[in-house]
């Protein structure tokens, strides 16, 4: 496994909050990303991972606290600056166009040329090379360069997006909620891509819900609650029982059965509460 250099994480978020006028987005969050290794950031809808995302890669300034990349503190003006930091997001829709090829789509906005002037011309030759080589290295064997993207499976989508963030010189990967929309077969392969990442040197940053998808493949677990930071802990720190009691947010869901137990008269809603209660333990 990859180490950071002199132990300096490639990453690192301090003390950071962010507002929206009278809204609290983000409240005092900490957290290190280290080559070699992922971090996963937990947490349920309206926990703040994507004010979090946004924040990482240049959208949305910190109000508070301070970013460091390499140990320098640092403070993004848009996305650009992001990406030339060595930081890179694979947003939940991939940013792909269905419609077009494997190796355009590899290419998209980055598009390698011979000659100049008006004889100036895309390099397909170079480009398909390239993207089989680098799909290759993810464990993909694309025989037609010129698939269009859109015929391949979410998996498989998945992999050109983090195949190309790697080659065009990523050194934080960020993945938004990468298995959300997949089935159990095709979660397990990009998991397997996310341990490839990982073992090619880079730092991820695995965004999800579900923390039976964060914990095989994890070095480090950010656990986030409207906003806050509810715990960060290493692996040995911690289980994926303990995650996943967290996550379900024990204490809510043992008041909750309470409730339901008193408003209940049913049997069908005494089960419900029963079961609420079982979840907290």
């Amino acid at each position: 496994m990859s180490q950071s250099k002199n132990g300096v994480p490639l990453l690192e978020v301090r003390n950071v909050s962010k507002y929206f006028g009278s809204v609290i987005a983000l409240r005092d969050i900490s957290m290190q990303v280290h080559a070699g290794e992922v971090t996963c950031v937990l947490g349920d809808n309206g926990a703040g991972k994507s004010t979090l995302i946004k924040i990482l890669s240049g959208v949305h300034p910190h109000d508070e606290g301070e970013l460091l990349v390499d140990g320098k503190s640092v403070r993004f003006g848009g996305p650009r600056e992001a990406r030339a930091a060595g930081i890179s997001v694979v947003f939940q829709d991939l940013a792909t166009v269905p419609l077009m090829s494997i190796w355009r789509n590899f290419f998209l906005g980055s598009e390698p040329t011979v000659g100049f002037g008006p004889a100036r011309r895309l390099d397909t030759g170079f480009a398909k090379r390239v993207m089989r080589e680098e799909m290759g290295k993810m464990g993909i064997d694309v025989r037609d360069p010129n698939q269009a993207v859109g015929t391949l499976s979410g998996g498989e989508r998945q992999a050109v997006a983090i195949a190309r963030a790697v080659y065009f010189g990523a050194k934080v990967l960020i993945l938004d909620e990468p298995t959300s929309a997949l089935g159990v077969r095709q979660s397990g392969i990009v998991l397997k891509y996310v341990v490839q990442a990982r073992e090619r040197g880079l730092g991820v940053i695995f965004i999800t819900h579900n923390p039976h998808h964060a914990y095989p493949v994890g070095d480090r677990f950010v656990l986030l609650n409207r906003g806050k930071l509810m715990g960060a802990y290493a692996k040995h720190e911690t289980s994926l029982e303990e995650l996943t009691r967290m996550m379900a947010g024990g204490e809510e869901l043992e008041r909750l059965s309470r409730e339901l137990e008193k408003l209940a008269a049913d049997p069908e809603m005494k089960q419900v509460a029963r079961e609420l209660r079982e979840e907290a333990r």
